[in-house]
């Protein structure tokens, strides 16, 4: 980083990113460049560069884009904050009253309207190695009046007008994580979400690239927003063809007023920008929740969660019996899922009442958790602890602990009703109940669930309360994490409808979709990795016959499939023969040999045609790879096309070795990396669901 003290603009430079930023002071505080690193370029002339002629009919005085494009700049897009003092002091001007550095990668630029008490605090942050940035602002009330607040980015984030491709994320439960692509014209692209979590049909991530941007070449940009809860991401078109993007937390009427001296943080945005191609972009992006953003424990143990095996029969002799086929087949960790508490035979009673049923574990869950542990295995326990049934005991105590609007009819969703963490009383009962629960049994892991939206946040006053019930969630997972550090947590919302930085930060695994159906799993788990690495992603195999789908898919299918991720089991075991046991058991060996390098080498979506789903990954030094290729469909020409290869090292020849599925005939062969890439390698012939994984190493 430097910082010229006597012009006061500051640049920041990190592997492979450039952000120069004017910071003078007195003036408005404006970002001139965020992208790829321009070797020597120096802010004076990129602001010389982008100077305009006067436009007829427009300002004498050209008009700058800032920080946050406040009303009081004058400037024509969306401004990035809507604050008003009782109506008064709704146009803000901020300038720039101080700016402070670490010297390495941090800056702080405060910003201040003197006229209304708004004090800004933009930060910047470049992040580790991973080449992207932290955006961040903090709005403090500085004077004598309640500030009202309605919008506040992080940032109006300008990005360079090439970009007039986003690919955003939707889906739904059971099929997360779709892309969608947009063409941006003049105007605005806007995503929204009002689910009280970050939704299935909203992911807080857009990728942006040009009309020629592909996975290895050309311009790219991805931004996310670290929200768990109700959110807005834009991106705006002017006329003059200037682009900006924005986002941040979606405020409810009233939600959040300053009084003096208080302040709001917003949700902070994580960028990162490449000019070679989409690929490189998530590479980036999986470094810094790997290496920055992750802060739990990271063992990655092989999985067996009960839910599909079991559902709600806890019979103690079937799950004994579960957990010594689990860790036969090479299950590392055993999780008991719903049923285990209260009434809960079913889901329409017994949720909030965290206690050990008697009814179906009459000597409680010690002994399991014991037997468990005998046979190799962590044990891991399910909750979801911000909702309760209202055939419950907790809700017949407290019936007022629940979110509700005054007036309006309570929306039940899966016989449930949401609990309000922002009330203490209840988020100390459910700390209670959790950590005891962990330190009685010695629970390693818990998958933690939340399966409903919020239509009624209000709060115990009658006031909205949704960002400060987020809030009251992350406060009460950092609480139990504090109280028990070796603890693991899953976040699960229905699978991948709460899967943002946020919430990956606290937790460090993801649930991606209740979705086991294998041919489904591919575009999953390939769209979740645009912001996620497979290590963070659960990935399970399920039942011979989806109990979502209904399709039926042989073992080598299933565990192929699941061997990219962190691999899990959800299956009833008893059900499936002793071949696809042992079938089950090869695929688990083989993804624990190769576990290091599918979730820490550097991850490539293969460009395929479009009935076959294919990634790599690549270890950082080039020396080794393992490619998984998913056939889904049948091939339109006689014969399956060449997969052509990426990351690799040109100069190494490879061992090449098809490690499966075994009925596949392909042999071993000795191959350069640049023909392996540029040239390819012929695909077998194979049915639809067939599921390849590849092998490469250098030869020494």
């Amino acid at each position: 980083m430097t910082v010229d003290s006597g012009t006061g603009f500051i640049v920041l430079r990190a592997s492979g990113t450039m952000i120069a930023v004017d910071a003078r002071t007195g003036e408005r505080p404006r970002i001139l460049y965020a992208g790829p690193d321009l070797p020597d370029a120096t802010p004076e002339e990129l602001e010389d560069l982008a100077k305009r002629q006067h436009a007829p009919g427009g300002p004498q005085q050209p008009i700058a884009p800032s920080w946050l494009n406040c009303i009081g700049t004058g400037h024509p897009s969306p401004p990035g904050l809507l604050a008003h003092l009782a109506g008064k002091h709704w146009a803000p001007d901020p300038r720039v009253t101080d700016v402070q550095t670490d010297g390495i990668g941090y800056c702080c630029i405060t910003a201040i309207d003197r006229s209304s008490g708004v004090a800004l605090h933009h930060l910047i942050n470049l992040v580790g190695d991973s080449g992207g940035a932290q955006f961040a602002t903090i709005l403090s009330n500085d004077g004598d009046t309640p500030i009202s607040l309605e919008w506040l980015s992080a940032i109006c984030l300008p990005l360079d007008p090439r970009l007039t491709r986003v690919t955003s994320f939707t889906g739904k439960w059971a099929r997360e994580f779709q892309t969608e692509q947009h063409n941006l014209v003049r105007g605005s692209f806007v995503r929204e979400n009002r689910a009280g979590r970050t939704s299935h049909d909203s992911y807080p991530g857009f990728y942006l690239g040009t009309a020629h941007t592909s996975e290895t070449h050309g311009l790219a940009c991805a931004v996310h927003l670290a929200a768990s809860g109700n959110h807005r991401m834009r991106v705006d078109r002017l006329a003059d063809d200037t682009v900006s993007l924005q986002a941040g937390d979606l405020l409810l009427p009233g939600e959040i007023t300053l009084k003096a001296g208080e302040q709001h943080i917003c949700a902070p945005i994580f960028a990162a920008w490449s000019d070679a191609g989409y690929g490189d972009v998530t590479r980036k992006l999986h470094s810094f929740v790997r290496d920055d953003l992750v802060k739990g424990p990271k063992s990655r143990p092989v999985h067996f969660n009960t839910w599909e095996a079991v559902y709600f029969d806890h019979s103690p002799e079937k799950l004994f019996s579960l957990a010594e086929q689990a860790a036969e087949v090479g299950a590392e960790r055993f999780v008991l899922d719903d049923g285990w508490f209260g009434a809960r035979r079913n889901d329409r009673a017994g949720l909030g009442d965290w206690y050990v049923s008697r009814d179906v574990h009459p000597d409680g869950l010690r002994p399991l958790a014991d037997h468990v542990r005998s046979l190799g295995m962590e044990f891991g326990l399910w909750f979801e602890p911000e909702m309760v049934n209202p055939d419950s005991d907790l809700y017949r105590a407290h019936p007022d602990w629940v979110l509700q609007v005054e007036d309006a009819e309570p929306i039940v969703s899966r016989h449930q009703l949401p609990l309000d963490l922002t009330r203490p009383e209840v988020s100390d009962y459910l700390f209670e109940r959790i950590t005891t629960l962990v330190q009685e049994l010695d629970i390693a892991y818990i998958k933690w669930d939340m399966n409903r939206d919020i239509q009624h946040p209000g709060g115990a006053d009658g006031r909205p309360v949704m960002h400060a019930q987020t809030a009251a969630v992350s406060t009460l997972i950092n609480r139990i994490r504090g109280a028990c550090p070796e603890l693991a947590i899953e976040t699960c919302s229905s699978g991948g409808a709460r899967a943002d930085y946020n919430m990956v930060e606290r937790t460090g695994r993801v649930w991606t979709s209740d979705n086991n159906d294998a041919r489904a799993r591919h575009s999953i788990m390939r769209g979740a990795a645009y912001f996620l690495p497979l290590g963070v992603l659960g990935n399970h195999v399920g039942p011979k016959k989806c109990h979502i789908t209904g399709r039926r898919f042989d073992m080598h299918f299933r565990a192929g499939t699941a061997m990219f991720g962190h691999m899990g089991m959800e299956l009833d075991l008893a059900r499936e023969s002793e071949a696809d046991r042992e079938v089950l058991k090869r695929a688990i060996a083989l993804h624990k040999q190769h576990r290091d390098l599918i979730h820490e080498g550097n991850y490539h979506r293969l460009e395929t045609s479009d009935h076959i789903a294919g990634i790599a990954v690549v270890s950082a030094d080039g020396h080794s790879a393992i490619a998984q290729l998913a056939v889904l469909d049948q091939h339109p020409a006689p014969h399956p096309p060449r997969l052509n290869f990426v990351g690799l090292d040109p100069a190494k020849r490879y061992q090449v070795a098809l490690l499966w599925p075994e009925f596949v005939a392909q042999g071993a062969g000795s191959f350069a990396g640049s023909a392996l890439m540029g040239y390819g390698l012929q695909l077998p012939q194979t049915h639809p669901d067939t599921c390849m994984i590849y092998h490469l190493e250098a030869e020494t």
